[in-house]
């Protein structure tokens, strides 16, 4: 492997505006699919509607199926002053991690819409703080705090989305098969399946659900000259039985998005534990042990996601790639188009 490969600079490329999705294919299997063949080293053009054309025969599919929460919350201090909270993750039962826009010091108050109060309890020094909420004087447990936000929060679209979110991304920013609450991002390379093609596809394959809660940490680029100093952010993950089953057999595996794959390779170079908190970088120096093929969307630049797709085809691969992408004005980030490596 080159010096190049872990050079943060070399996951640098300059993308035309134009070319960043700010909203979804309708429908959402009209985005074009790149298929880059690794047997052949053949790219082929297509829609993602014809995904199932490609997908190995003998291929078991991975999905995540968390669910994007609305983590996007306005209200004010006590004393006027109007503070944005972004809603990160969850640390224990009561206590959140989350980021703040408006000054705020330890015990400070932030007042919300259905009498919802956050309380500061520690500021960090990476910039995010830790609150609890409450209710009425009621302390909140996490789970009974998701309601809440439904009802007042705003889907938290990407910042480079560059624009407010709207009725339509409460459905759109969220995959058809999304099930269970924690997410802050979307797992978006599930967000092409409706909801026709993904019953098609599960009928067709084996296939099982591996849960990560997307944290916001997946859009923090790397800010090391050396991609092995980035410390990789941690996120909750489970897997159910029915993946551990897939995962432990000799069967290949397609794994739908980064998230999957991040979780699967966590559980399979993390001695198989079911559940906890993965922190997994993915890059050419840490290449996947157990994913076969990957689909994914196309990244930002000097991003994790955009070095996990190195780990998969390496970097030089990977430039070309994303330079055939560019001049077939494939849409990315978010809401663009999808890729898919056999």
């Amino acid at each position: 492997m080159s010096n190049k490969e872990l050079l943060t600079s070399s996951y640098d490329f300059t993308l035309p505006q134009e070319l960043i999705a700010t909203h979804p294919a309708h429908p959402r299997d009209h985005a074009k699919l790149l298929v880059y063949n690794r047997a052949d080293d053949t790219i082929t053009h297509s829609h993602f509607y014809d995904l199932e054309k490609f997908i190995p025969q003998d291929a078991a599919l991975i999905f995540n199926d968390t669910k994007v929460i609305k983590a996007r919350l306005f209200g004010k201090k006590r004393s006027g002053g109007k503070i944005e909270l972004l809603i990160n993750r969850a640390l224990n039962a009561h206590e959140i991690n989350v980021y703040m826009r408006g000054k705020v010091k330890v015990d400070t108050e932030v007042l919300f819409d259905e009498s919802l109060i956050a309380t500061t309890q520690k500021l960090n020094d990476d910039g995010s703080r830790i609150v609890t909420f409450s209710q009425s004087g009621k302390l909140l447990r996490f789970e009974d705090l998701l309601p809440i936000i439904d009802k007042i929060g705003h889907i938290p679209l990407p910042p480079y989305i560059n624009r407010e979110d709207n009725a339509e991304d409460a459905n759109e920013y969220q995959s058809v098969f999304a099930r269970e609450e924690g997410a802050v991002a979307a797992p978006t390379a599930s967000l092409h399946f409706t909801e026709e093609q993904h019953k098609r596809v599960c009928q067709n394959h084996p296939h099982a659900f591996v849960t990560l809660h997307v944290g916001s940490g997946t859009f923090k680029p790397v800010e090391a000259e050396i991609i092995t100093e980035h410390p990789m952010h941690s996120e909750y993950y489970s897997i159910s039985p029915e993946a551990q089953e897939l995962l432990d057999s000799e069967i290949p595996i397609l794994s739908v998005g980064t998230t999957s794959t991040r979780t699967i390779e966590f559980y399979e170079k993390h001695g198989k534990i079911p559940a906890g908190e993965a922190n997994l970088f993915l890059h050419p120096n840490n290449k996947p042990s157990r994913v076969n093929h990957l689909l994914t969307n196309f990244h930002l630049p000097k991003s994790t996601l955009l070095m996990l797709v190195a780990s998969f085809v390496g970097l030089e691969k990977t430039q070309e790639l994303y330079a055939e992408a560019i001049k077939e004005k494939y849409r990315f980030y978010s809401y663009g188009d999808a890729m898919l490596i056999l």
